[in-house]
């Protein structure tokens, strides 16, 4: 079956995350993403272990199916050779600022008259309306912004804390994927190309409002913000005799089975706190508090087997150890050994989604810098004389 996103070309610009995991999405659904990268490399080429020099792990993680170019654009050589690219592309996505691209040149406007059908997207900070855009925006600085080490002090952390996890990175990557694929079908409909923003604090907030906006949602607020089961204190993983557990009774029904199993009927039965779905919300922290105070009882395994039987959600707490080996994990074929041509065996992670009429295959592996520099140009329709013009003698990236 031929790809979802077969004959879509996407000229890429972005670094880091947010921009190469987008991306990296709609390579593997069939999208011929061109990675433009300075002559040094994506910054991720060097961050974390590798085999060989820029060719981290985390870059090989990103960067799946794509092709490589490498271009000066601050060269009259280099920014042509980009607007040729465009000329032939779908989308041309970007995640610096965007006055910097008006200074190389590479603005909406420029870019539309060489291609007007062109869908010009841009994963921002923040939104260009606001008060605070132009300002460098990173994954830390969004949490901070949007409140999530507040709210995790807030919970009962102790302290403000980040996120252990690029987090806002890769849900902007998702919307900004789901947003290029919305343009491309409004391109189709109307047959004009169009410049979209998708600024990773407006997208974060949207998240964090989503939960916590309470009663400040109506005009004029009926109560105070938060999510009051989200910010208790004692919501966390549960210490078992022999580890951690997380678990989570949710309904009428799970609560009294789980009351009566625990010898606690009469909590469900007397106790005004915890007989109603409203009164449990309203004393949440003191249910989890004594909840917990049960749970060293019993081992993981122990627990696991009862919230089976009364049909209630749970998992071990789990290390990423662990979730590398998951058994789940590998019966769904979510891993796959390939080689490598210069990093030799890797382990890649297919698109964790499921076809009844397509099946996404492992994209190719990651690019070395500038590996298709050759390629690319031959398809924009350069000579070999202007190729060299470019790039000397040295049309690819000396092999590792």
């Amino acid at each position: 079956m031929s790809a979802p996103l077969e004959n879509v070309r996407i000229v890429d610009l972005t670094t880091v995350v947010m921009g190469p995991s987008a991306t990296q999405y709609l390579a593997q659904l069939g999208a011929d993403v061109i990675k433009v990268e300075s002559p040094e490399g994506d910054g991720t080429r060097h961050i974390g272990v590798g085999r060989n020099p820029g060719m981290s792990g985390w870059f090989l993680g990103l960067n799946r199916g794509k092709r490589s170019i490498a271009l000066d654009l601050k060269t009259p050589a280099g920014r042509e050779a980009l607007l040729r690219l465009c000329e032939g592309a779908d989308i041309l996505v970007y995640n610096v600022r965007p006055d910097a691209m008006d200074r190389l040149g590479l603005g909406y406007r420029e870019v539309s008259e060489r291609n007007p059908r062109l869908v010009y997207v841009g994963g921002l900070g923040y939104g260009r309306d606001g008060r605070y855009a132009g300002r460098p925006a990173y994954d830390d600085l969004v949490q901070a912004a949007t409140g999530l080490p507040w709210l995790y002090d807030r919970a009962g952390g102790g302290e403000p804390r980040f996120v252990p996890a690029p987090l806002i990175d890769r849900l902007t990557g998702i919307y900004l994927a789901m947003t290029m694929i919305a343009a491309l079908r409004h391109r189709d409909l109307t047959g004009a190309g169009s410049s979209v923003d998708v600024p990773m604090f407006e997208v974060m907030a949207d998240v964090v409002l989503g939960d916590h906006f309470g009663g400040e949602r109506f005009e004029p607020a009926i109560a105070s913000w938060g999510y009051q089961r989200m910010l208790a204190p004692h919501r966390k993983p549960y210490r078992a005799r022999d580890g951690f557990i997380a678990a989570l009774p949710y309904h009428d029904r799970q609560w009294r089975a789980l009351f009566a199993a625990l010898g606690c009927q009469e909590l469900y039965s007397s106790d005004e706190r915890f007989s109603t779905n409203e009164s449990r919300l309203d004393n949440i922290d003191a249910l989890y508090q004594m909840f917990g105070e049960l749970t060293p009882q019993r081992t993981v395994d122990e627990w696991m087997a009862l919230f089976g039987e009364l049909d209630i959600a749970a998992m071990p707490v789990r290390s990423i150890e662990d979730l590398i080996n998951d058994s789940h994990l590998v019966d769904a074929g979510f891993f796959e050994t390939v080689e490598h041509e210069s990093e030799g065996r890797i382990r890649d992670i297919r698109l964790p989604s499921t076809w009844s009429n397509y099946t996404p295959d492992f994209a190719r592996p990651a690019p070395r810098l500038g590996e298709h520099n050759r390629e690319l140009l031959t398809e924009a329709g350069y000579s070999d004389e202007e190729i060299s013009s470019i790039f000397g003698d040295c049309h690819e990236s000396t092999r590792p």
